[in-house]
């Protein structure tokens, strides 16, 4: 067991544009949502779908890609890992996130 890791892949369409910022670094980190639909019939026999939404960060190249490439309704194959953070908001509450940093990318479908 101890060979697991903490991997995601998902496969969805991009909700947004990507937000690409610069880094003072030089480094490039983009943003963006990614919804996963997943198809089931319920207790009638009534096709259903149930809609997820992921944020997705990538840095560097992966990043740059993106810019390039990818735009709102995309679907597109994303492999990452999971993360959790915690920030202060403007009235000081506390907010949690958790994000898929993005390893790879693959471009699929025609949009």
């Amino acid at each position: 067991m101890s060979t697991l890791k903490n991997k995601v892949q998902l496969i969805g369409n991009v909700g947004q544009e990507p937000a690409i910022t610069n880094l003072e670094s030089g480094k490039k980190v983009a943003r963006f949502s990614l919804a996963t639909n997943e198809n089931y019939k319920d207790s009638k026999g009534e096709k259903q779908v149930d809609t997820n939404w992921h944020t997705i960060v990538a840095w560097g190249k992966t990043a740059e890609i993106i810019e390039k490439y990818v735009i709102k309704g995309k679907e597109i194959a994303v492999e990452g890992k999971l993360t959790s953070r915690s920030y202060e908001d403007n009235e000081g509450v506390k907010r949690y996130v958790t994000e898929v940093v993005a390893d790879e990318i693959l471009l699929l479908g025609n949009k």
